[in-house]
């Protein structure tokens, strides 16, 4: 996602065009009262979600001041300017860059009271393969992991490494929150962690539906 433009212009230019679309779509959701439980006690937690699903969950939980975890990579920063717009802070870093000072931050706003959101495919794939660094978080910031994930009927699909999902207009958009759980103590907590989140995930994708069945078409 090379853009001839720097990621504040690209926000400042993009961001109303997204909104606008973002506006459009008709959201519905499935398990959402498992993470507003966790909401209404007032409860740190941390999202957890593919890296392609990523933008109608942006916009599903815009304002909410969720920490995100985002590349020092440039295709990182303009995610993070359009995100910083609607109302996320961010801990910069990634897997392979910057990641102990993303960690850092993570665990600082779980015990803060915050949520985190994190990719874990992220920044540059492979595709929903899951790195640990979310995991890790979760333990140190004794924060429960909420699986999440989003699809949409009707959806363009960048040719990027994660096949990255715009929702058309007034495409029906469906997200799927999973089970909340904890990450045990020691590597042993972090390996039972890493079994169960890839399960979590895998059932949303199947929940959710349409998954790569959205396309370039109508």
């Amino acid at each position: 996602m090379k853009l001839p433009v720097s990621p504040r212009a690209a926000a400042l230019l993009a961001g109303p065009l997204v909104a606008l679309l973002a506006r459009s779509w008709r959201v519905e959701t499935s398990g959402e009262e498992r993470w507003r439980a966790l909401v209404d006690a007032g409860r740190p937690h941390v999202f957890l979600l593919w890296h392609d699903a990523l933008l109608p969950l942006l916009w599903k939980h815009r304002g909410r001041q969720v920490t995100i975890v985002v590349s020092d990579a440039r295709d990182g920063r303009y995610l993070a300017e359009f995100a910083r717009r609607i109302g996320y802070r961010e801990a910069r870093g990634s897997s392979t860059r910057g990641g102990v000072r993303a960690l850092i931050g993570a665990v600082k706003a779980l015990r803060a009271g915050g949520a985190i959101a994190f990719t874990p495919d992220g920044p540059r794939g492979p595709r929903r393969e899951l790195k640990g660094g979310v995991l890790l978080a979760a333990q140190r910031g004794e924060a429960p992991v909420v699986p999440l994930h989003a699809a949409a009927d009707r959806a363009w699909r960048l040719a990027s490494w994660d096949r990255f999902m715009i929702p058309k207009p007034r495409a029906r958009v469906r997200i799927a929150y999973g089970v909340p759980f904890h990450v045990e103590p020691g590597a042993e907590g972090i390996e039972a962690a890493r079994v169960r989140a890839e399960q979590e995930l895998a059932q949303l994708v199947r929940e959710a539906g349409w998954d790569d069945g959205a396309t370039d078409t109508d």
